[in-house]
């Protein structure tokens, strides 16, 4: 992409996703997702009540009186972005293509850790580690993610989940709240998910097209799988093969549901097609009550 190119699209998604961030997700982001760590604050006077396990001994002893150390949930998160950068997200039949809209998803995101303080960074993976950006603070920061999801281009085309969330728990130390932003064109990544759920607090957003899901019926069609390179021709006029690629779908659908659902894991849904805005408040709104 050419340069006057890229920083007028980058513009173009700041302004939106940004505004969206400042509008929308805010205030919804920064009680949806909490600090579980606690710092110390200060010393009070002991209380009726008060844990015992928090006595400051040595204040207690210097005035003759109990003292307690009073702890504050740390507010600075760290916040990273899985981004599935595969073959399988050049696509799309209606508005835009799935990897669109995961940039703009993203991109808000991002605009909404930086105004709550707290570190951002990036894997960008396919069925290798692509690239790997290390969480910063900064306007500056978010807008060079943002540049990267716009031209970014991935070696290969494949999907390996459970490769990505092993370099997350290995590069990611501190506990963070990691996105894990995909179509999930992938199996097999069951205990990968339930170890890095574990050690850290994982959302998963699944991107598709509705096309995915149904085939029109178009007559004989040209299929090319845009992870593999296979193609084929299919004969969409067929009632059986159209119900036979529905059913194969749902059975998929019901695997990512069962797996999110065992693990603990907030996951959402969002069509290529479809605003983002309503999914992600309502996923925002569900944890804040929680909390």
């Amino acid at each position: 992409m050419e340069t006057k190119e890229l920083i007028k699209k980058v513009r173009k998604i700041e302004i939106k996703t940004k505004g969206l961030s400042n509008q929308i997700f805010s205030g919804h982001y920064h009680s949806a997702f909490k600090g579980r760590g606690m710092a110390f604050s200060e010393v009070r006077e002991y209380q009726y009540g008060d844990d015992i396990r928090n006595i400051d001994w040595n204040v207690t002893a210097r005035f003759n009186h109990p003292y307690v150390k009073v702890f504050e949930e740390e507010r600075e998160l760290t916040v990273v972005l899985m981004i599935d950068v595969s073959g399988s997200n050049d696509f799309g039949t209606v508005s835009r293509l799935k990897k669109e809209m995961i940039t703009e998803i993203a991109a808000v995101l991002s605009f909404s850790a930086i105004q709550n303080n707290d570190k951002v960074g990036v894997i960008f993976f396919s069925d290798v580690i692509e690239k790997f950006i290390p969480p910063k603070k900064g306007t500056s920061h978010i807008l060079r993610i943002v540049r990267e999801l716009l031209d970014f281009q991935p070696r290969q085309r494949g999907t390996d989940i459970s490769e990505a969330l092993k370099f997350l728990r290995n590069a990611i130390k501190k506990r963070s709240i990691a996105f894990l932003i995909s179509d999930f064109n992938d199996a097999e990544f069951d205990d990968a998910l339930k170890i890095a759920s574990k050690k850290h607090d994982l959302v998963c957003l699944r991107t598709f097209d509705k096309r995915e899901k149904i085939l029109p019926n178009a007559g004989l069609l040209k299929i090319r799988d845009s992870e593999t390179g296979k193609v084929m021709w299919v004969d969409t006029s067929s009632k059986t093969v159209r119900n036979n690629f529905s059913q194969q779908a749902l059975k998929h659908d019901n695997y990512l549901e069962t797996l999110f659902s065992k693990a603990g894991i907030d996951s959402i849904e969002i069509a290529s097609e479809q605003d983002y805005v309503p999914p992600l408040r309502k996923l925002f709104k569900k944890r804040s009550r929680r909390r």
